[in-house]
């Protein structure tokens, strides 16, 4: 009997891959980025790209271990579900004389093959995956990349760890039922489906519209910015989502009895029974979907705001490789940083100069006024044109000249907008200065004692003659890339001056690799976070679909009875599909929109500028979402319309 049993759970699993082929696949490519992102932190030439590299360690596996218990929750749905579905057979293997720990046994075994398939398919893609994350990382560093076939035992030893512990924990379920259900239970035990929670029809339709309004005042509280706003706001999407799912089902009939004529029209009424049936035995699940589309379409989002306030910041800072700011050139700690960098990095170019304070604030009032600008200075920020010239000369920027009774405005582009109109003179010491010109080359521009917050005023010579001194710059332009050596050495001399000295060094290349560093650590998991989280909301979504394939046969069997032509039965199923599928994604898109906006319009101005633009980063986290979900879709409706028609 046990060779039987072990025959039969082989050819099961060989079955339930073919048949549950999508959730198969989503486990084999689970694995895969589970394996390629283990493979990071066991990689000694990541780590030692650079020394905060090790904190990418504990970044991984914290994600790890959110993946994992989604996973842990896919499989053992999907497993409760193959179960539920199979509960016949399992009653009938009972009813001739197999007991029910054997049955259990070779349940177990035949998901554990499953399992243990899609484990190291998915080990063997995941080296691909590896490879592509690897070549990744080390462009950011600005090391080439060469191919190199390698196996990483730790990666694959923690990997398996982690589908052990996510196999044996969701078969638990699965496994008591099978041992303590008799032979009556399991035989109509596929007959269950999930109760409607809330059985009065005037209450659903209370909480229907409660549940719309509590989505509204979330996500409005969501797009404050305060943490505990946003707690509560959190609270009431969950809420919402919950609810709206849950008494969605009395809302189609409510429609339906106020717009008699919309019922009768086409096959509208075939459609929305069918949805409403199925909405109102799996509410649960659609709106758990939805909380997982949520979180999907905010992480995507969330990735590429960090990923445009890193590149936004470095662009604006790397104009220089290395620039020096004090308010006090005579302390020791500055002449220790100018004699280190002359001692020790070879210079191609250089120069020192001052940052002045105009007579009044002008310029920045006329900004504030006319777009969103944050000001540092209570001053116009000046500086001489000599400085101005030999600094576009040290940069490569095109020559310009600044004629006699003239000033020139260098600013961000942002800025520059808002100066489209500005036509205003300048006083210095009496003195009367026309605009002669704005330009909006990266200029170091960033807060801080640098050239100016967002502008600076660039005027002759002599105008800022008994102008007081803001600050002093001293930048380089260096023969080679500074080294992480270097810069390490520069931060040790500033750090021995202390807060007081006042004074700030920026490298170039330090800045440059922290935004390497940056994006590893946060934008790769937020990636790896939403991949996962919409192949688990979009399997469950496809293994229930797919499950109702004899159901649709015999009903467009009837169709086709009653004299439906084919065209019109394949619009019939097309358009339950796509209501089906977009059921849970729509209120997820209405929510992830206004809170991605939001929080990309909260970093400084002038930062989330071209493919970073707060518009941008919408329309490519919702492709990117859509992608994904829509390969899920085409896959299932494919095999559906197939099978059925």
């Amino acid at each position: 009997m046990s060779v039987t049993l072990s025959k039969l759970s082989l050819r099961n699993a060989k079955r339930q891959a073919g048949d549950y082929l999508v959730y198969f696949v989503s486990i084999v490519i689970a694995a895969a980025l589970i394996y390629a992102f283990n493979g990071l932190i066991f990689s000694k030439e990541v780590q030692n790209l650079s020394r905060n590299m090790a904190q990418i360690q504990v970044m991984i596996v914290l994600i790890s271990i959110v993946v994992i218990l989604i996973m842990r929750w896919l499989v053992s749905y999907t497993i409760n579900f193959m179960f539920t579905r199979r509960s016949r057979e399992f009653g009938t293997y009972v009813l001739i004389g197999v007991e029910s720990r054997q049955i259990a046994r070779m349940f177990f075994m035949e998901n554990l093959v499953a399992g243990g398939c899609a484990f190291f398919l998915g080990v063997i893609l995941g080296n691909l995956l590896f490879q592509v994350l690897r070549a990744i990382v080390l462009s950011m560093f600005g090391i080439p990349y060469h191919f190199s076939i390698s196996f990483s035992m730790g990666a694959a030893g923690l990997t398996l760890a982690y589908f052990i512990f996510i196999y044996l924990s969701a078969q638990r379920k699965s496994q008591k039922c099978i041992c303590r259900m008799n032979i009556y239970d399991l035989i109509y035990y596929d007959r269950l489906n999930e109760g409607e929670a809330i059985k009065n029809g005037r209450k659903r339709r209370w909480i229907f519209t409660a549940s719309i309004a509590l989505g509204i005042v979330g996500t409005f509280l969501l797009m404050t910015g305060d943490l505990l706003t946003g707690i509560v706001g959190a609270g009431c999407i969950i809420v919402f989502l919950y609810g709206f799912f849950l008494s969605f089902a009395s809302g189609v009939p409510a429609f339906f009895d106020k717009h008699p004529a919309w019922k009768y029209q086409r096959q509208n009424l075939l459609m929305f029974r069918t949805l409403t049936a199925k909405l109102a035995t799996m509410g649960i699940i659609m709106a758990t979907i939805a909380m997982l589309f949520v979180a999907t379409i905010i992480s995507e989002g969330a990735g590429m705001v960090f990923q445009g306030i890193f590149t936004g910041r470095a662009k604006n800072n790397g104009c220089f490789d290395i620039l020096i700011s004090t308010h006090d050139t005579n302390r020791k700690v500055f002449k220790d940083t100018l004699d280190y960098i002359e001692e020790n990095i070879p210079i191609k170019d250089s120069r020192q100069y001052c940052v002045y304070m105009a007579e009044t604030d002008t310029v920045t009032d006329y900004i504030e006024e006319h777009t969103t600008y944050y000001h540092y200075y209570k001053y116009d920020s000046m500086m001489r044109e000599s400085d101005y010239l030999a600094l576009r000369s040290m940069l490569g920027y095109p020559l310009v000249t600044l004629d006699e009774g003239q000033y020139f405005i260098h600013c961000k582009p942002y800025v520059a907008e808002a100066l489209k109109d500005w036509e205003k003179t300048i006083t210095l010491k009496g003195e009367r200065l026309k605009p002669g010109g704005i330009y909006t080359e990266t200029f170091a521009q960033n807060p801080y004692d640098r050239n100016g917050q967002g502008f600076i005023l660039v005027v002759p010579d002599e105008a800022v003659k008994g102008c007081l001194v803001s600050h002093t710059i001293q930048v380089f332009q260096t023969a080679e890339p500074v080294s992480e050596a270097h810069y390490q050495e520069l931060e040790a001399i500033e750090d021995k001056g202390g807060w007081y000295e006042d004074m700030i060094v920026y490298v170039k290349a330090k800045e440059e690799a922290e935004v390497a560093y940056m994006t590893s650590m946060t934008i790769f998991p937020l990636y790896y976070l939403a991949l996962v989280l919409t192949m688990t909301a979009a399997t469950i979504l496809t293994i229930q679909q797919l499950s109702e394939t004899n159901r649709y046969q015999r009903q467009f069997r009837l169709l086709q009875k009653l004299g439906m032509e084919r065209r019109e039965m394949e619009k019939t199923l097309r358009t339950q599909f796509s209501i089906y599928y977009a059921m849970p994604a729509i209120p997820p898109v209405l929510i992830g929109i206004p809170f991605i906006f939001n929080m990309a319009r909260s970093v400084e101005p002038g930062t989330m500028v071209g493919a970073s633009h707060p518009v941008a980063i919408i329309g490519l986290s919702l492709g990117l979402f859509f992608l994904i979900y829509g390969i899920y879709i085409l896959m299932a409706y494919t095999s559906l319309k197939r099978k059925v028609l």
